[in-house]
C-alpha cells in the first residue's frame, strides 16, 4: 500500500466502503464490497460501483484491471485516516483543542470506566515519553 497524498474529503458512505477495502487485506471487487456493504446499507452493485470510481479519482484507491473487472486496493492506511479525520474533529468542534473533546465525553457520560482506564495509560505513556 502506497502512502498516497492526503486525498479529498471522504465521505461517510465511502467510508463504508473504505472500510470493507481495507478489512479485505487484499485486492477485492466491486461485488465482494457490495456484499461486505451492500446488505446493511441497502445498496445496489451500481452504487457501490460509483463509490469505489469516486474513490479513485480521489486517490484513496488503486483500481487494478483483472479480466472484465477491476480489484481495488487502499492507497491510504485505515490508521493515516483515523488520524487525520480526528484531527480534523477536534479542530472543528473543540477549537483544536483534545482536553475540550474529551472533557465533552465525560460531561455527556460517554465515557465508560474502561475508556477512563486506557486514557490513564495513554497519559501515563505520554508524560514518560515527555520527560525524555
Amino acid at each position: 500500500m502506497s502512502n498516497a497524498s492526503q486525498p479529498e474529503r471522504i465521505s461517510d458512505a465511502e467510508q463504508a466502503v473504505m472500510e470493507a477495502v481495507w478489512s479485505a487485506g487484499r485486492p477485492i471487487g466491486a461485488a465482494d464490497v457490495a456484499k461486505a456493504v451492500g446488505e446493511e446499507r441497502d445498496w445496489s452493485l451500481a452504487t457501490v460501483k460509483t463509490l469505489l470510481s469516486r474513490l479513485v479519482a480521489k486517490d484513496a484507491l488503486a483500481a487494478q484491471p483483472e479480466g472484465r473487472r477491476f480489484l481495488y486496493t487502499a492507497r491510504i492506511e485505515r490508521a493515516d485516516f483515523v488520524g487525520r479525520e480526528s484531527k480534523r474533529l477536534v479542530e472543528r468542534l473543540f477549537g483544536g483543542r483534545a482536553a475540550s473533546l474529551v472533557a465533552h465525553l465525560a460531561e455527556a457520560e460517554a465515557l465508560s470506566a474502561k475508556d477512563i482506564a486506557e486514557i490513564e495509560v495513554l497519559l501515563k505513556g505520554l508524560k514518560k515519553d515527555a520527560g525524555r
